[in-house]
């Protein structure tokens, strides 16, 4: 083994594997059943795969144009403003990403400079924390506590200073699936009002809302709209997470800012996944009846843990469910997965991994993206040991 003749100094010297990466290798190692990490398991539509092959046999499979092929990027306004009447300049205010990670990525890194402060929320995506801190930014967490993981408006007020540069918001939100109101919209607005502060809004899980509840998306406010980088996610929407493509909204001076670094860490997207999806995206149903699709999976899955020790929290969006395992164990949640997928055969998300000071609330994290079959496999193991 060779071995670096200097000293190595990590830019994230507090960041392992992450926790997801983790748990779907625990689950591969003991042939545990897999609800950990946020993935169908389940194929898309035959017809959007035609597209893709369409395309690739037509010969489109060089560059696509930074921000995107242009039909993608038409076929995205529209479906903005029907939704949330909201007018985008394809030219110069839509871009095509490499999925949702490299979106917030790129959003962070164009805007936040070394000593500026973001708040985020935590329970927190993984990515958020480690994206500001690489650009020197100061990160500043708002806590959203169980069971219904709603954000304190009194509390992030307080957390605001000169400094604050941006605030990172999530809804619907992984991992607590809750979903914010209107009321938490106008809050933002009159807490960003007459400020310089940036919002990264992440909502990926925009079409996998329940109950007849709307999506309250930043869009849906001119006054936010105007400062708000907006991101989504086609592989959620469309069951093609390992796809890697999705989507940013922003007024033309921000997205002039993120396609500066956009164009040298990704330059541009896959071609023919472009155009297949700009074709697909002609029927709305084909998002517009996910929540549908999602909340009979949602309420599928927690009929199958009503017979267990688990005490199912509110889920209002998102394809996860979290819960509390303290009537099953008092170990740590990080135990109680290992515990989970080595002895009873299901793998989950200890929700500790998403707090920066690991905060144990005994509430791990379900995907229920999954066929039938598959949930009912884990509904058997579940009700045996749980």
């Amino acid at each position: 083994m060779l071995h670096l003749p200097f000293p190595l100094v990590s830019r994230l010297p507090d960041v392992g594997t992450t926790i997801f990466t983790t748990m779907s290798r625990l689950a591969q190692e003991c042939g545990a059943i897999n609800l950990s990490q946020g993935f169908p398991d389940f194929s898309a539509d035959d017809a959007l795969f035609e597209r893709v092959a369409h395309w690739m046999r037509s010969g489109h499979n060089q560059y696509a144009p930074m921000a995107g092929v242009a039909a993608l990027r038409d076929a995205i306004a529209a479906k903005v403003s029907g939704l949330y009447g909201a007018d985008y300049d394809p030219e110069h205010e839509i871009t095509v990403t490499a999925g949702a990670t490299q979106a917030l990525f790129t959003a962070v890194a164009a805007l936040v400079h070394p000593g500026d402060e973001v708040i985020v929320f935590e329970p927190v995506y993984d990515s958020y924390v480690p994206a500001i801190q690489l650009q020197g930014g100061v990160v500043r967490r708002a806590r959203l506590s169980a069971p219904n993981y709603r954000p304190d408006w009194d509390a992030v007020r307080q957390l605001v200073s000169p400094r604050t540069r941006m605030i990172m918001i999530n809804t619907p939100h992984n991992p607590s699936g809750s979903v914010w109101t209107a009321s938490d919209l106008q809050a933002l607005a009159a807490l960003t009002r007459d400020t310089g502060i940036v919002v990264v809004a992440d909502e990926v899980y925009e079409h996998i809302v329940f109950d007849g509840v709307r999506h309250e998306s930043a869009a849906l406010y001119p006054e936010l709209a105007a400062r708000s980088v907006i991101v989504s996610s086609f592989g959620k929407t469309f069951h093609v997470t390992g796809w890697k493509v999705g989507y940013v909204l922003a007024p033309r001076a921000l997205m002039a800012e993120f396609r500066k670094v956009h164009q040298f860490n990704v330059f541009t997207v896959n071609t023919p996944v472009q155009l297949a999806l700009a074709d697909y995206m002609e029927d709305p149903a084909r998002y517009g009846g996910l929540a549908a699709f999602y909340q009979a999976k949602r309420d599928f899955f927690r009929e199958g843990l009503a017979g267990t020790g688990f005490e199912l929290l509110p889920c209002a969006g998102t394809y996860f469910q979290t819960v509390r395992y303290g009537a099953i164990s008092d170990v740590a949640d990080v135990d109680f997965v290992d515990w989970l997928t080595r002895r009873v055969g299901v793998a989950a998300i200890p929700l500790s991994a998403f707090f920066g000071d690991a905060r144990d609330e005994k509430v791990i994290r379900f995907c229920f993206a999954k066929r039938d079959e598959t949930l009912l496999a884990a509904f058997e193991r579940l009700q045996r040991f749980c």
